[in-house]
């Protein structure tokens, strides 16, 4: 078997890393990763690394879980793939009467990546306007620090200052609205009061801007890129409201948050609510193959329905409902109902949290918190390259955590068992600990204590 330096540098050599500087990787070199099993990667040279973060939030049940792979398997007996122009199949039949049946609407939509659901929800709700004989709806509102991909659509609702400054010219502006992230909370105040504060400002958007606002767009719950900003589901309960008020879409982006992660299989289920939209994708096939949907009613759905092409949504993808993805998206689906997952998964983030308890009171750590199976925490810490040192100094003890600024996050697969989280933990506060000495040598860059 080859080494990991053999592979490294034929990646190096070949291979351009997504949101990667590659000059960075000339200190830090990449990891090979030759199979994965379960909650564990592992290299060429034969060492492994707990996956802390699913792999970018992918893999529900870790890495080559049986039934899906199975799944995959017998539906490669079969069919592997088919245009859905003009053409059908079973797997992404069952899909999307599942996936109705699980979020209250009705009709699926089927894209490849996160970015291109956002895409179609957008261009979607855009074009229902304009068949609705409402051209001037066509701007759309998100949220400060909202992150919904980086094509050119979906950065246009993204509030990530790397990416949206850099390609500026490229976008068309949107409105944002404040942030309902319940860190902002002043003494006294509940995650509810900031929520509440955060619906009165979007009121007052909708108020001037409604005639030509086509949607609002969240992450429901939890802002990802935003460090894991979570906020309290009255926002979600009255903004629901307010778009039914001011006659705009909500489209509800649960890429990153939707089966299961928030502790409900949709987050939008904890406001007991329905959008106009909802999209999927990341752990929508355990993180074995690339798929995404967006869900949408059937009044909306009528509007595209016409003689006329030009009422058509105009939108196609090359594999739009592959048959082997849909095959393991319905895995999934089934793993869900048949193992008890939200019930199991809820037992098990209480014994974690039990386990965290060390981790959350140490002087270093501010704003710790948990929403379903993600926490997150910040590090009180003065070094521009923390995000980059802890990553290293996770890999070091075999754990992949991949920091946002200063904020780390656990995202583990559900099949994590607490002799392994209990392994993530101690490595994050051994890395902690290193950090911050090093931080308080003489050539160190400092650790923000009180």
């Amino acid at each position: 078997m080859s080494s990991n330096h053999t592979w490294l540098q034929r990646s190096f050599n070949a291979v351009w890393h997504p949101c990667t500087q590659m000059k960075r990787h000339e200190a830090l070199p990449i990891v090979p990763i030759a199979s994965a099993e379960g909650v564990w990667l592992t290299d060429f040279d034969g060492k492994r690394y707990l996956d802390g973060v699913s792999s970018w939030w992918v893999n529900l049940f870790g890495h080559g879980h049986p039934r899906i792979k199975q799944a995959i398997k017998n539906q490669l007996d079969s069919l592997e793939h088919v245009m859905l122009a003009g053409f059908t199949h079973r797997p992404v039949v069952e899909l999307s009467e599942r996936l109705a049946e699980a979020s209250g609407l009705a009709h699926a939509f089927y894209g490849s990546d996160g970015a291109s659901a956002t895409e179609i929800a957008l261009k979607m709700s855009f074009h229902y306007w304009r068949n609705k004989g409402l051209p001037g709806k066509k701007r759309f509102i998100s949220l400060e620090n909202s992150y919904h991909g980086e094509t050119v659509g979906a950065l246009a609702v993204t509030d990530v200052p790397l990416f949206s400054h850099t390609y500026a010219e490229l976008l068309k502006p949107g409105l944002r609205a404040p942030s309902p992230d319940a860190r902002r909370a002043l003494p006294g105040q509940s995650a509810a009061d900031v929520a509440l504060a955060a619906i009165q400002s979007m009121e007052k958007l909708l108020t001037e801007h409604a005639g030509e606002v086509a949607a609002v767009i969240v992450e429901p719950l939890v802002q990802g890129a935003a460090g894991m900003a979570m906020y309290d589901p009255l926002y979600l309960s009255e903004l629901r409201r307010l778009c039914d008020q001011f006659q705009v879409h909500l489209i509800a982006d649960e890429i990153a948050v939707g089966f299961g992660r928030t502790g409900s299989l949709f987050a939008c289920q904890q406001a007991g609510i329905t959008p106009d939209f909802l999209c999927l994708s990341k752990g929508i096939t355990g993180g074995f193959l690339p798929l995404s949907c967006v869900l949408t009613s059937s009044p909306i759905y009528q509007a595209f329905y016409h003689d006329d092409v030009s009422r058509g949504f105009l939108h196609s993808h090359s594999y739009t409902g592959n048959a082997l993805a849909c095959a393991a998206a319905l895995a999934v689906l089934d793993i869900f109902a048949e193992e008890d997952v939200l019930t199991q998964n809820a037992a098990k983030a209480a014994r974690f949290d039990a386990m965290m308890t060390g981790l959350q009171a140490r002087p270093d750590v501010r704003d710790f918190r948990r929403i379903g199976m993600i926490w997150a925490f910040e590090v009180a810490t003065c070094r521009a390259d923390f995000a980059q040192a802890c990553f290293a100094a996770m890999l070091h003890r075999g754990c992949l955590l991949r920091p946002i600024g200063n904020t780390i996050y656990f995202m583990p697969p559900y099949t994590i068992s607490d002799e392994d989280m209990a392994f993530l933990i101690a490595a994050t506060t051994a890395a902690l600990d290193e950090l911050a000495h090093a931080s308080n040598s003489p050539d160190g860059h400092g650790i923000a204590l009180p």
